[in-house]
């Protein structure tokens, strides 16, 4: 039978630990303060902005949010962000995506300061990711390391299938992979013979956006599954890209929907606000 993987156990331990390190800075004078930027009003989006705001809450993060309406235009949300880049008492920005379809992500997110680049998109933090600096990493596919981590499982020297290939998870994550010495391998859509790929993984890592689209003949027996993606199903109830049901028996270890991937994301959202105190 598999191991689940807790994602919402272990979010909370990295919680526990940046709360400590925020009483630590509170001590020597030192505030964090992370500043979210939600344009419109995509329900899934003012969800994520509500627990971001909570953990910052509960670690004790500053956090300021400019609820701006869908119309706003792309001068004024860029205008918001170099305000925030020069405010000495902002450390972290975030500008929840997706943004309205007449503003152009790409310009927001360069705009932001990479100093201030929290959730790891600016071109220069995906940059130093590729070359081996430091810099932020986006924060789902940091999550991903911390959980494998702190499962007690082994990457190094490990086959690693990457299935997805967006600039926010498939790709940083097949390089953090590659940083911790796993040799990996990128499936997408135009992959011929996916299964026969997928099966060769120790660690198979599933951001592909599909519900329920990787079931046990994609799996080799004894895998590491993790699984990206949510969705909700005919009954409105929550699944990933992985059918779970299925996999859980041929997989060592696997990460559930909800309560697995999703946790790490905010949790390590809140460790980049915290380590940008010291950029």
């Amino acid at each position: 039978m598999s191991t689940i993987i807790d994602g919402k156990r272990i979010s909370n331990e990295i919680k526990e630990e940046l709360k400590k390190e925020v009483e630590v800075l509170g001590q020597k004078g030192i505030s964090v303060t992370l500043a979210v930027i939600l344009v419109g009003n995509d329900p899934a989006s003012a969800v994520y902005v509500g627990n971001k705001k909570k953990a910052c809450e509960y670690i004790g993060i500053n956090s300021l949010t400019y609820e701006l309406p869908e119309e706003t235009k792309e001068e004024e949300v860029l205008a918001l962000v170099k305000e925030l880049n020069d405010r000495a008492d902002v450390n972290g920005i975030l500008v929840q995506l997706p943004l309205p379809k007449h503003i152009d992500e790409d310009k927001v997110i360069q705009t932001i300061d990479p100093k201030k680049d929290v959730d790891g998109f600016h071109p220069q933090s995906v940059g130093a990711l590729s070359i081996g600096q430091k810099g932020f990493v986006s924060c789902t596919p940091a999550g991903i390391i911390e959980l494998l981590k702190r499962s007690n499982i082994e990457i190094e020297g490990k086959e690693c299938v990457v299935v997805g290939r967006s600039n926010i998870v498939g790709k940083p994550m097949a390089m953090l992979m590659l940083r911790e010495n796993a040799t990996v391998t990128i499936c997408h859509s135009k992959t011929k013979d996916l299964k026969e790929v997928t099966k060769r993984a120790d660690i198979l890592i599933v951001a592909l956006g599909k519900p329920r689209f990787i079931t046990k003949d994609y799996v080799k027996e004894g895998a590491v599954v993790i699984d990206v993606g949510i969705h909700r199903d005919e009954n409105n109830k929550l699944c990933g890209d992985v059918d779970y049901n299925d996999v859980v028996e041929v997989a060592s270890a696997i990460t559930p929907v909800p309560g697995g991937v999703g946790p790490m994301t905010i949790a390590m959202l809140m460790k980049n606000c915290v380590a940008s105190t010291t950029l």
